[in-house]
């Protein structure tokens, strides 16, 4: 890895003292003398030899004490000096100018040395490292073709994608063969997808794929404190990408840069919207034949400006979209490909267990499993690795360090007793997994682990209710067992009323507010719970019906939930036992007791 050379004021000084040691050395041998002295040395026969210039004499003398002496003096007319010299047999030369070579080592040396160091110091301040000479050069990463070393063989899961940029890949490698025909390949793709899902391993792909370079760099590289240096970098880049054209640049977290002009006209940034600007300009201004594509990620869409989403700039927009099952095996092959997974390993079953889950997720997963693997000297990764792995990246990691009293682990054996019994008796449920009172992570003092039976993008308003009466379950348990009820269930009821409020006011699923939709929120489909606000458009009184209908929502659950618990009262001891002596209990042990207690309910209502 090449060095980083930093300047310090330390060089300057060191330069000083070269200079300084070069003059103390050029003059330390040499003694000003007086004219009198020197007609008195060569009276005396100590002068050995001088020469005699318009305005000096410089020689050499015998010192008084011994050793020799360089000595220089002011000449003065002196009609007699000749004789002097040749009276004491001195030898004298005569000279027209200065010593030249000693005027070039105290004044041209020390001129050119201050020159070099002026240069490297700006080389540094402008080189690749950065400084304030490089401030408006881009900061844009190059990848040749032999780095890249990324292909579509590496990248799984996002098959619609990938076909998608397979035809930027084709442009590359034979543009011929698309303007034989008229055609013009799109200026700019946009991957538009949730965090992790593969956005930049995709753009990297197709630059392996095509084997040209690829510039990679991000939104906020751009943006500085200084106004005009971003729109000097877009330049910049632009610059030295026609240059190495046909290449790809990649510009990741876009909305860092491309935010919509205006939406916040009180807190407005000039140097970004200038940034943006010089960007459109340049989108505009570069040939689509001329092999130069640019590409971008966003995981916020909905906040772009408007200009850059049009035709002629980001003409082509590919979703990159969470995995479904499907995917995400095919996902955990390819990370699987480096991991030495035992035999009895079910890759299907691990998709299975892991809805949700994006490629970074996935890679995460076989990552720890690889860890815990090693920490107990396995020579192969488990099953039961892979398991533990997609628990702690849901959870978070075991801490069972961590003091719990009696009383605490009761109240929350009672809490995950309630989820995993209302989710195995209530139908439309995603299916009980496991139900564990190990502490995980930062608060999570239990968990109860429910998976989909399959991948889901439509919920009905069933559904809906029937994942509010799980949630719940918790929170009731507490109730009748102890009757009162403790803070473990606040994310619950977080969750709960925001599936609520969506009900209302998102899906029309409320009788007394009709068909709806009351939400002005702009929300990003990708990041789910992070709404930008918007202005009510609805009254007062409407805002009052929307809240009323929300605790309805709520409390008709409570009511239901509350009955199944209280039917199933023997079965929520039985299982809150089992978690106390065990910590962990799974979803067979759960429905063997839910079953065994409706057939001695059933059995009983026969009897009688």
């Amino acid at each position: 890895m090449e060095r980083r050379i930093r300047f310090s004021i330390w060089y300057a000084v060191a330069a000083f003292l070269i200079l300084s040691a070069i003059q103390t050395y050029l003059n330390s041998n040499v003694e000003e003398i007086d004219y009198s002295d020197f007609r008195r040395s060569v009276a005396e026969g100590r002068v050995k030899k001088c020469a005699i210039g318009p305005e000096q004499i410089r020689g050499e003398r015998v010192r008084q004490g011994g050793g020799d002496q360089q000595f220089t003096t002011m000449r003065v007319e002196d009609p007699e000096l000749v004789k002097l010299l040749e009276g004491n047999k001195v030898q004298f030369t005569g000279r027209s100018a200065d010593d030249w070579f000693r005027t070039i080592l105290s004044w041209i040396v020390p001129t050119l040395i201050f020159f070099g160091l002026w240069a490297f110091l700006s080389r540094r301040m402008s080189g690749p490292v950065g400084g304030v000479m490089s401030i408006g050069k881009s900061k844009a990463k190059i990848y040749v073709e032999d780095k890249t070393k990324v292909t579509f063989n590496d990248v799984a899961g996002i098959d619609e994608a990938e076909e998608e940029l397979k035809e930027i890949v084709e442009f590359l490698k034979t543009p011929d063969k698309f303007k034989r025909l008229g055609g013009r390949i799109p200026k700019g793709v946009l991957l538009v997808g949730p965090p992790g899902t593969g956005k930049t391993l995709l753009a990297r792909a197709v630059a392996g794929e095509s084997g040209v370079p690829f510039f990679s760099l991000s939104g906020s590289d751009f943006v500085e404190m200084f106004v005009g240096v971003g729109a000097s970098r877009v330049r910049d880049l632009f610059k030295q990408a026609k240059s190495h054209a046909p290449c790809i640049i990649f510009i990741d977290e876009l909305d860092a840069l491309g935010k919509a002009r205006g939406i916040n006209p009180v807190g407005g940034h000039d140097e970004r919207e200038q940034t943006l600007n010089q960007l459109l300009t340049e989108m505009d201004g570069f040939d689509a034949n001329v092999g130069v594509i640019l590409m971008a990620a966003t995981n916020r869409p909905e906040i772009l400006d408007l200009a850059l989403l049009r035709p002629g700039r980001f003409d082509r927009h590919v979703v990159v979209d969470r995995p479904d099952i499907k995917g995400r095996e095919a996902i955990l092959k390819v990370h699987a490909r480096t991991a030495k997974l035992a035999a009895g390993v079910d890759l299907h079953t691990i998709a299975a267990r892991t809805p949700g889950f994006v490629g970074a997720d996935l890679a995460n997963v076989i990552n720890e499993a690889a860890l815990r693997a090693a920490r107990g000297d396995q020579t192969e990764i488990e099953m039961k690795d892979l398991e533990e792995a997609i628990d702690r990246v849901v959870a978070g990691l075991e801490r069972k360090s961590r003091a719990m009293s009696e009383k605490e682990r009761e109240i929350v054996a009672y809490h995950e007793a309630g989820h995993a019994i209302v989710s195995e008796v209530l139908p439309g449920v995603d299916r009980l997994h496991r139900i564990s009172i190990i502490p995980r992570g930062v608060a999570a003092l239990g968990y109860t682990m429910l998976l989909p039976t399959e991948d889901r993008y439509l919920m009905t308003r069933e559904e809906l209710l029937r994942k509010v009466d799980a949630l719940l379950g918790g929170r009731v348990a507490e109730e009748i067992v102890f009757r009162e009820v403790s803070t473990g269930a606040q994310d619950d009821l977080q969750r709960i009323t925001k599936i609520a409020e969506s009900m209302v006011k998102d899906y029309g699923m409320s009788e007394l507010l009709g068909l709806v939709s009351y939400n002005t929120d702009r929300v990003s489909p990708f990041l789910v719970g992070f709404p930008m606000s918007g202005e009510k458009r609805y009254s007062e009184e409407t805002a009052r019906l929307i809240d009323a209908e929300i605790a309805r929502i709520v409390n008709e659950a409570h009511t239901r939930v509350k009955k199944i618990l209280e039917d199933h009262r023997p079965v929520l001891e039985g299982v809150a036992r089992v978690l106390l002596e065990r910590e962990v209990v799974e979803r067979e042990e759960v429905s063997r007791m839910v079953a065994e207690h409706a057939s001695g309910r059933i059995a009983r209502e026969a009897g009688a």
